[in-house]
This record gives C-alpha cells, sequence and structure tokens, in this order.
C-alpha cells in the first residue's frame, strides 16, 4: 500500500510502505529508507509518519 507525504521541498513524495526498511528523525522531519538504499526526508515528524505507515498494514516484520 502507498502512502502519500510531504517531502521538504513540499512536493507530495509517494511511498511503498511494504519497501520502507528505517525511518529516523532528522532535524527537516523525518527521513524514510525503502527499497534499494533510497532515501527521503519529509516534513512530517516521526510518530505520524510511524502512524500512518502501521496503518497500511504493509510494513516489513523483519
Amino acid at each position: 500500500m502507498f502512502v502519500k507525504f510531504t517531502a521538504t521541498d513540499r512536493v507530495p513524495a509517494i511511498v511503498n510502505a511494504s519497501q520502507v526498511t528505517f525511518i529516523t528523525p532528522v532535524e527537516e522531519g523525518t527521513r524514510i529508507r525503502f527499497g534499494e538504499n533510497r532515501t527521503i526526508t519529509v516534513i512530517e515528524p516521526m510518530d505520524e509518519v510511524w502512524r500512518r505507515l502501521d496503518q497500511t498494514g504493509q510494513l516489513p516484520s523483519s
């Protein structure tokens, strides 16, 4: 399932929840690491990112 966030440049960003491997807070918002070591930084706080990704039921279990 895909989740829509807002990138730091205010452009909508779509993330496939099943490809997320790591999220971490950064000064600008939250950095999301996914598939093939790609990252995106979004303006949403980490708690919001986690909540929205978790709602999909698609996060990897390991």
